[in-house]
């Protein structure tokens, strides 16, 4: 039952997603420029036992994007509301996990595929990374897609304003974003910043690519990035779930 639940959710939003191929793009379009106007910049950089530059650099682009994608997907809640689909979904009686799973995997399948454009370019411009570490990359987006997404849908659900949930995602993502070393390994900064950061699981997710990127599957980065990863997942879900309960449940 759920999962024929989820299958029917999810091909509605799907459906959605593929007749707004703008939407399927624009999403990989700041993570691009990124790729192209900063990672020449750091060809040069000493960071020879982080690995090459693109090796720095595409995990935590690939994180950026996921960041941002996931981050504002709850936008659709937002107008869902406003135009009543919302609370006749919610009334229906589809499973509530249903509800939340078939919608944030239709953002999960779009990262994915967003991140395969990513590291196609970025392989082009000269990344050099192994298969696998390549694949544990994307199992990364999806979790952290999954989580994002659901906290997104749920905060939508609840934020009383509408106008309130662009300001809120801001002022949670930029200290995210700027604390995570998505660009450079927070390592390279004072002892200060670094242990500041690690208090971000983010970035705990973004050291976890970059040791699979560089081939190496078995440190403690990667192993306590997949439990953080594997623990968000979950706790995103869960919320994500009750916020879905009508509000006379």
């Amino acid at each position: 039952m759920l999962l024929h639940d989820t299958a029917l959710v999810f091909g509605r939003y799907a459906r959605q997603t593929l007749r707004s191929r703008f939407h399927v793009f624009f999403g990989v379009l700041m993570p691009m420029l990124y790729l192209f106007f900063f990672g020449p910049l750091l060809v040069d950089l000493p960071i020879a036992d982080r690995g090459d530059s693109w090796q720095v650099l595409v995990p935590g682009l690939l994180l950026q994007l996921t960041l941002f994608g996931a981050a504002f997907s709850g936008f659709a809640v937002i107008v869902e509301r406003g135009q009543g689909v919302l609370e006749r979904m919610q009334a229906t009686p589809v499973s509530r996990l249903a509800l939340l799973l078939g919608r944030v995997l239709r953002d999960v399948c779009l990262l994915v595929f967003q991140a395969v454009l990513l590291v196609v370019t970025a392989v082009a411009m000269g990344l050099r990374a192994p298969l696998v570490g390549v694949l544990v990359g994307f199992a990364f987006v999806a979790l952290l897609g999954l989580s994002l997404a659901s906290l997104s849908c749920a905060l939508a659900v609840r934020v009383p304003v509408p106008q309130q949930f662009g300001p809120i995602v801001n002022a949670v993502v930029m200290p995210v974003m700027l604390l995570s070393g998505l660009m450079l390994p927070m390592s390279l900064g004072p002892g200060w910043l670094d242990g500041l950061s690690k208090v971000m699981p983010l970035r705990h997710l973004v050291d976890a690519v970059r040791d699979a990127y560089l081939g190496r599957y078995a440190t403690g980065s990667l192993l306590y990035g997949t439990l953080v990863a594997l623990g968000l997942a979950a706790i995103a879900v869960t919320a994500g779930t009750r916020v879905f309960r009508p509000a006379d449940a």
